[in-house]
C-alpha cells in the first residue's frame, strides 16, 4: 500500500482524541511459535524477513544493587535472537548484552529492551537501567557504565555501545524532573534514532551531531488510592513513564505510556508528537499500562498492555493478564484474542499479516513469541 494511500486511510481519525472508548472483544487464532526465552521484550522484522526478539537476559553473578523491583544482579546474559520464520529455527546472533535481572528468580529483567533496523547492517538497540544514571557504577562497579545506552549490531553478530543516554539525561534533564534513566523502546530512521526513556519522561532523537530531546511528558495529576490514607478527592503526581514509539502514517511519532505509582487502570495514553519534535497531544487514551505499540500497513494501531487490570492487581495477586488492542483506521477499538497474554512485551507486523507478540515477557526460561492471526 502506497504511503499516501495509508495517510488517507488515518485521516479520519489522525486528528482525533478518543477518550474511554469502547473496546470491543475480537476473535482471533494463536500459537506458540517460540518458547524457553529470558525476559523477552522488543520485536522487529529484519530486512531479510526474519524475526528478531530481544531477550533482557537473567541478570547474572555479578554485583547486586536494589531495583524497582527488588535486589536485582548484574550479568552479560542479555540477546538478540533471531527467528527464521519459513525454517521455524531460533539463533541467537547477538550475545553477551548487559543484563540487570532480581536475584530470586532471574524476573523482571532490564537489558535490551527493544530493538529496530535501519538498512540490512544497523541494527539498533537500547540497554535500559532503571534509576539515577549517575549512580550506575556505584551500584554495579564498571559494568555498571554498560547501562543506559544506544547499541548497534553488525550481522555477523558484533555489537557496540553507542550514545550513553544516561548521561544525556544526568546532564541535560529535560523535564526538571528526577534524574532517571531507562531507555526503552526505539525507532531506527534514516540518519537518527529515536528513543523513549521511559525513566526520563521523554523522547529523545540521537543524530551523529548528538543527542536532543524532541518531547518530554510532564506529570499529570490522579486520584491517590485508598490506601494511602489521604483524605479523599485528594490528588498526588504521576509520571508518564513512555514506553514505545512508532512512527505513523502520517510521518509523526506515537508514543505509548506506561503510567508510574499509582498505576491507575486506564489512566495511560497514546500520544503524537511532531516529527520535528514538540508538544504531546493526546491521540488516544483509556489505555491501561502500554508496553509497546505498532501500526499495520491498513493504518491500524496495535497497543500491548503488560498489565490490563493494573500493576497493583498485577503485584498484589499476580494478575499479569495482558491485552493487546487494534485501533481500526475509523477509531473503533478491538482487543485480540482476549485473555491470552501474560504479561507480553512487544508487538511486530509480519508480512503474512499476523501478529508477534512476546509473551511472558518479565520471566526467566518461560519467555514465549505467540503468532496471533486476527
Amino acid at each position: 500500500m502506497s504511503f499516501g494511500k495509508r495517510i488517507a486511510l488515518l485521516a479520519c481519525c489522525v486528528s482525533l482524541v478518543f477518550t474511554s472508548p469502547l473496546i470491543l472483544a475480537g476473535q482471533g487464532t494463536w500459537t506458540v511459535v517460540v518458547a524457553g526465552l529470558d525476559n523477552p521484550r522488543g520485536l522487529a522484522f529484519g530486512p531479510e524477513g526474519a524475526l528478531y526478539i530481544a531477550q533482557a537476559g537473567s541478570g547474572g553473578d555479578g554485583l547486586c544493587g536494589p531495583g524497582p523491583e527488588g535486589t536485582r544482579c548484574y550479568g552479560d546474559s542479555g540477546t538478540i535472537s533471531r527467528y527464521d520464520l519459513r525454517k521455524g529455527s531460533l539463533t541467537d546472533v547477538v550475545t553477551g548484552l548487559p543484563s540487570l535481572a532480581t536475584e530470586d528468580g532471574h524476573m523482571f529483567a532490564i537489558g535490551p529492551n527493544d530493538l529496530s533496523f535501519q538498512g540490512r547492517g544497523n541494527l539498533f538497540f537500547t540497554i535500559g537501567f532503571g534509576g539515577d544514571p549517575n549512580a550506575r557504577e556505584d551500584l554495579f562497579g564498571p559494568d555498571g557504565a554498560k547501562l543506559a545506552h544506544l547499541g548497534r549490531a553488525t550481522p555477523n553478530g558484533a555489537w557496540k555501545l553507542l550514545e550513553n543516554l544516561g548521561q544525556f539525561e544526568a546532564d541535560a534533564n529535560p523535564t526538571g524532573d528526577e534524574i532517571d534513566s531507562n531507555p526503552y523502546g526505539i525507532l531506527a530512521l534514516a540518519g537518527k534514532q529515536i528513543v523513549a526513556d521511559a525513566g526520563a519522561n521523554a523522547l529523545v532523537q540521537v543524530r551523529s551531531n548528538g543527542i536532543s530531546a524532541l518531547a518530554t511528558f510532564p506529570n499529570r495529576m490522579v486520584d491517590a488510592p485508598p490506601f494511602l490514607g489521604l483524605p479523599p478527592g485528594t490528588q498526588i503526581p504521576m509520571d508518564a513513564v513512555p514506553t514505545s514509539v512508532a512512527v505513523g502514517p502520517d510521518g509523526d511519532y506515537y508514543v505509548g505510556q506506561l503510567t508510574g505509582f499509582p498505576f491507575p487502570v486506564g489512566a495511560a495514553n497514546v500520544y503524537r508528537v511532531p516529527q520535528k519534535g514538540g508538544t504531546p497531544v493526546v491521540f488516544a487514551s483509556g489505555f491501561t499500562h502500554i508496553v509497546d505499540l505498532t501500526f499495520g500497513p491498513d493504518g491500524s494501531l496495535y497497543v500491548l498492555e503488560i498489565a490490563k487490570n493494573g500493576l497493583l492487581a498485577a503485584f498484589d495477586t499476580n494478575d499479569w493478564t495482558g491485552a493487546l488492542i487494534r485501533i481500526a483506521p475509523n477509531g473503533t477499538q478491538t482487543e485480540l484474542v482476549p485473555g491470552v497474554l501474560t504479561a507480553p512485551g512487544g508487538v511486530a507486523v509480519g508480512s503474512d499479516g499476523a501478529l508477534y507478540v512476546t509473551n511472558n515477557s518479565i520471566y526467566s526460561d518461560a519467555g514465549e513469541v505467540l503468532k496471533i492471526q486476527p
